[in-house]
């Protein structure tokens, strides 16, 4: 699926984001819209990306999170494109 398609399916998804205000609304938000264990995957997803721009090693990030060398890869990909997002909120 290219980018655009993809932008243009999540369309209504990205604008209830905007609409959201605070910690609380945000959480609430994703409580409703994905599982705990999704929840979980995403904030896992952030905390590598956050130990990765602190340049932590692959393995000692695969020891303290418990994630797989694929999903730490995958992180590590759109952390150092250049228009990655992962940069822009670890800010």
């Amino acid at each position: 699926m290219d980018n655009r398609h993809l932008e243009k399916a999540s369309l209504n998804l990205q604008k209830s984001f905007l609409l959201l205000k605070t910690k609380r609304e945000v959480f609430s938000f994703l409580r409703d819209l994905l599982t705990p264990d999704e929840i979980m995957e995403f904030s896992l997803r952030l905390s590598i990306a956050q130990k990765l721009s602190k340049w932590e090693q692959y393995k000692m990030i695969e020891e303290s999170t418990g994630a797989s060398s694929t999903t730490i890869a995958r992180v590590a990909k759109y952390l150092k494109w250049e228009m990655g997002w992962y940069r822009r909120v670890l800010k």
